[in-house]
């Protein structure tokens, strides 16, 4: 069984007991989380879909750690004018483990 949710912004395949890193909603570790931005639930052959989400579909989740990004630069220039800038950033990202997948 695997659902497609929709997990600030981003489309996520999710099976129960996947680990994975998304962009940081909330910051408690060990806090319960509820997803309910279900596109699509498949169970065996048994295939459900929203259009574009699915009423009364929840993912459980729980909250393992908060962590920041792989770095990614940023480079400003003006062609023949000597002028560079490089700025950094590092999304704040959290891990989450998947629980129950309800329909």
């Amino acid at each position: 069984m695997f659902a497609i949710v929709d997990i600030a912004g981003f489309q996520e395949k999710v099976a129960q007991g996947d680990t994975l890193e998304v962009p940081r909603i909330v910051s408690k570790d060990g806090q319960k989380l509820t997803l309910d931005r279900v596109l699509l639930v498949v169970n065996g052959d048994n295939i459900t879909f929203g259009m574009p989400l699915l009423s009364g579909a929840t993912v459980e989740a729980e909250i393992l750690g908060n962590t920041r990004g792989e770095k990614i630069r940023v480079v400003k220039a003006h062609k023949r004018k000597r002028y560079r800038r490089v700025h950094g950033h590092r999304q704040q990202m959290m891990k989450i483990q998947i629980g129950k997948i309800s329909v």
